[in-house]
């Protein structure tokens, strides 16, 4: 180790290793500290039964040449080396309702999944044109989204304070066409009393523009950010939990680790839940206002989810995702289920290798599931790298749900039970403990349209040298952090000279590749 650092970031997740690899190819000396064996946060993926399972990405959008987050991949020098494998384009995402035997498909590109729609319900082209545009207009207003300059394009509109539901309900009468048209909001937690139409329109649209699998889980992202990383000279270390931040002349001076040691760094990046990141610096380090401020900010719901490992040649790969609800008229308030009705929807989507073909190897499926499910256990915590048994009323506990959400499952896949050969299970104190967000939360901190600014997060601290990175400030996703960490690192660089070297590496004229 170096005796101080350009720069520290703190937490291995994709936020922490994109602003990494932006301030290493600039010649900073970096230095990334994460606590668990496995570098990536929700990029991580883990092996049962010598099958691959992701964490937290099952597909991504706006990866073919020319699109919002491959433009920024580029950049980085990954895009050309990512394995992939596009979703359907005739219907990527599924979505499907208990009761009604069809399925309705969203497509890839907008033409595309206009006109799907419209086949099948002709009567209401006007509003599925309006929603397909809106989609487009709405995330054309941040700039960073499609790789812009100049000022965001909202300054006098309404874009905060407009509605998901309300939105998509005033395009159209049709309750079944409405429940498609927010048939993903699983995406992003979606609450139809609370969700803003932008935080709908950032997180579906670059789906439709296109969506693939990371053939063998999302780490493969992972491991190409850190070797470009340690090409430009960055280092890494695992097993490296900070305890500590340490204040000095109002200044971070360095930060200590659980095994004793201290590292130094001129400026210090959290990648890590703000919340925690304050109790690690010291709240009275900062306006008492502020940390009260951060720490009301309410996270959004958890989940848990079943990983199945499939017996050979029994279910079919189907290369496309189902999002299935058990109430029609109950899209937007799946996560207000009671004990009876859950789980009122999930995700269900497949696992894809290097050698799948006809049949599956693997199936995931997430539901919603609240913290309070599993605060009796909320005392214990289990990794890899610190295995500790919560318990048999919590093993308990897990295979009650795991019947329940797999007899929910054989409704819309029947006999899948007899196709399973081992099936494991996440709770919400699992995503607590691995990737160490609030409550286990899936996508960060809730979004507001009645209070907008309560959940906005500066990169920027009260400290000159500490900032933040990731889920929790602007958008989650894949594409949502890596803006994210451009932010942060524009603050450090410069917006526009920082904007110019990621178009730049876009007109490089290097050969495209995507595999």
């Amino acid at each position: 180790m170096r005796q101080i650092y350009d720069v520290v970031i703190v937490g291995s997740g994709l936020g922490g290793l994109v602003s990494a690899n932006i301030l290493a190819k600039e010649g900073r000396s970096v230095c990334v500290l994460e606590k668990n064996q496995q570098y990536g946060g929700n990029l991580q993926t883990f092996v049962r039964n010598k099958t691959i399972f992701d964490t937290g990405v099952h597909y991504i959008g706006g990866l073919s040449p020319g699109q919002n987050l491959y433009r920024y991949f580029k950049y980085l020098e990954i895009v050309e080396d990512l394995k992939l494998k596009k979703l359907d384009e005739d219907g990527f995402d599924i979505i499907t309702f208990e009761g009604d035997d069809n399925e309705y498909p969203h497509a890839q590109g907008h033409d595309h999944f206009v006109q799907t729609l419209i086949a099948q319900f002709p009567e209401e082209e006007k509003a599925i044109r309006a929603y397909s545009l809106s989609l487009r207009e709405t995330s054309g207003k941040f700039p960073l989204y499609e790789l812009r300059g100049g000022n965001p394009q909202y300054e006098n509109d309404n874009v905060f304070q407009k509605g998901a539901k309300e939105f998509i309900d005033s395009l159209t009468e049709n309750k079944k066409l409405r429940a498609i048209l927010a048939g993903t909001n699983f995406l992003y937690a979606g609450d139809g009393n609370r969700t803003p139409f932008y935080v709908h329109a950032l997180s579906v649209n670059s789906y439709i523009q296109s969506a693939y699998r990371c053939v063998n889980g999302g780490s493969q992202i992972t491991k190409l950010l850190l070797k470009r990383f340690k090409e430009n000279g960055g280092m890494a270390f695992k097993y490296h939990e900070v305890v500590k931040f340490n204040v000095l002349d109002h200044k971070i001076a360095s930060v200590s680790l659980k095994n004793g040691e201290e590292i130094k760094g001129k400026l210090f990046i959290s990648n890590i839940e703000p919340k925690l990141t304050l109790k690690l610096v010291g709240e009275e380090h900062f306006r008492k206002s502020y940390t009260n401020r951060i720490q009301g900010i309410e996270s959004v719901i958890s989940a848990f989810s079943l990983y199945i490992v499939l017996k050979p040649e029994s279910f079919p790969y189907l290369n496309k995702n189902y999002y299935h609800f058990k109430y029609e008229d109950r899209v937007w308030e799946a996560q207000d289920y009671t004990q009876r009705s859950w789980p009122e929807g999930y995700m269900f989507s497949m696992g894809v290798s290097g050698k799948t073909g006809q049949w599956g190897e693997s199936i995931t499926a997430m539901t919603y599931m609240h913290y309070e499910e599993v605060a009796p256990w909320a005392d214990t915590f289990n990794t890899t790298s610190n295995k500790n048994d919560r318990g048999q009323t919590y093993n308990e506990f897990k295979a009650q749900k795991t019947e329940i959400f797999l007899d929910e499952l054989e409704k819309k896949f029947p006999d899948l039970r007899s196709c399973i050969k081992e099936v494991y299970t996440s709770t919400p104190l699992s995503y607590r403990d691995y990737i160490g967000s609030n409550y286990g939360s899936m996508y960060g901190y809730v979004k507001d349209v009645e209070n907008p600014l309560k959940s906005f997060v500066s990169p920027k601290t009260r400290i000159d040298n500490l900032m933040f990175t990731g889920q929790s400030l602007n958008m989650h996703g894949i594409l949502g952090v890596t803006i994210g960490a451009v932010i942060t690192c524009s603050e450090i660089l410069g917006k526009d000279y920082l904007l110019g070297k990621i178009w730049e590496a876009n007109a490089s004229g290097k050969a495209d590749n995507i595999k």
